[in-house]
């Protein structure tokens, strides 16, 4: 079996969209949390999500925004919470509030969280990879860092898929991943999107130019 693995979507509907048309060789689909926040189409993501069926665990960013809470954040994220609030129907917000923080799926072989497998708002950097953060599952998928890294050890996988809607490893494109349940391995995926769209849809939409301008860099 072959899993799109998804995180960080962040309310980038154009990023989403073409990691979504690229990922057409995969048997299914998989998010480790943060389907809004940020950019500018809070609404078309979740729905996106919602139609597809795709597994997804609650992010910090959903889950401030399900209830109303922003703690922490700076203006950018903030800013992000609020426009989500204002663009989401009751419908989807009840949705994203009843995400789970972790989820097992294909017979409990994966196990998705969003930042840490005990602490759901942790950034768990590549430098902190180990076995030590498995348990009884042969893949652990984790978000929140949206830095791509995925290491194999002898227990099984540790990995992050990146970020779709932003990505903060240096490099622009969306960032998605192909695990091969089969022969667990895993293929780190990028794909190129019209930023400049994006960037102009966040000024439309009255967010922080900054949202958009750190985009073009994949910071």
């Amino acid at each position: 079996m072959r899993i799109g693995v998804l995180s960080d979507v962040h309310s980038n509907r154009v990023a989403f969209e073409a990691v979504l048309e690229d990922a057409t060789d995969v048997d299914t689909l998989v998010c480790a949390g943060d389907v809004v926040g940020y950019n500018p189409w809070p609404a078309e993501c979740v729905e996106t999500v919602r139609e597809r069926e795709i597994p997804t665990v609650m992010g910090n960013h959903d889950r401030a925004v399900a209830s109303d809470t922003a703690f922490r954040f700076n203006a950018m994220a903030k800013a992000g919470v609020e426009h989500a609030r204002e663009r989401l129907s009751d419908d989807q917000l009840d949705w994203l509030g009843g995400l789970p923080n972790e989820r097992r799926e294909f017979d409990d072989r994966v196990k998705i969280v969003h930042g840490h497998p005990d602490d759901p708002d942790h950034y768990t950097m590549p430098d902190e990879f180990s076995p030590d953060l498995l348990g009884d599952e042969d893949v652990l998928v984790m978000g929140h860092t949206h830095v791509q890294h995925a290491e194999a050890y002898a227990e099984g996988i540790v990995m992050n898929p990146g970020s779709v809607g932003q990505p903060r490893d240096g490099d622009p494109r969306a960032a998605y991943s192909v695990l091969d349940l089969d022969d667990l391995m895993v293929e780190q995926r990028r794909v190129e999107y019209d930023v400049a769209a994006v960037q102009e849809a966040v000024e439309e939409a009255g967010l922080p130019a900054k949202i958009g301008n750190r985009l073009e860099y994949g910071k």
